[in-house]
């Protein structure tokens, strides 16, 4: 596994996020558009969570946020930033949540 310098990691902006509303993106099976509270700010993500999770299961979750990622048009919408998660032995991605409740916007170190 390659080494990345401290520096570079003191670049990334990994934050707080809560998850406001979830919905499906037409013509598209696997693919949620996430509207996140980021602290005072708002945030559209487009996620491939459809097959590890229902709209229910993610509203209102605490997630990490990496924010400083340049946005990404997909599916045509601008994705401004990218959930953290894990795979499962299947592939199918886990979400990285909290273990108690915080509040969003928080400087992950």
């Amino acid at each position: 596994m390659a080494t990345v310098p401290f520096s570079k990691w003191l670049e990334l902006d990994l934050r707080t996020a809560k998850i406001i509303e979830v919905h499906d993106i037409e013509g598209k099976d696997k693919l949620y558009r996430l509207e996140l509270e980021v602290g005072k700010e708002k945030r559209t993500l487009v996620a491939g969570l459809k097959d590890s999770y229902s709209k229910e299961e993610l509203a209102g979750k605490t997630v990490v946020l990496f924010s400083n990622l340049e946005p990404k048009k997909i599916a045509g919408i601008e994705s401004q930033g990218m959930l953290l998660a894990a795979t499962d032995k299947l592939g199918k991605p886990i979400i990285l949540t909290t273990d108690k409740k915080l509040e969003s916007g928080l400087k992950i170190m």
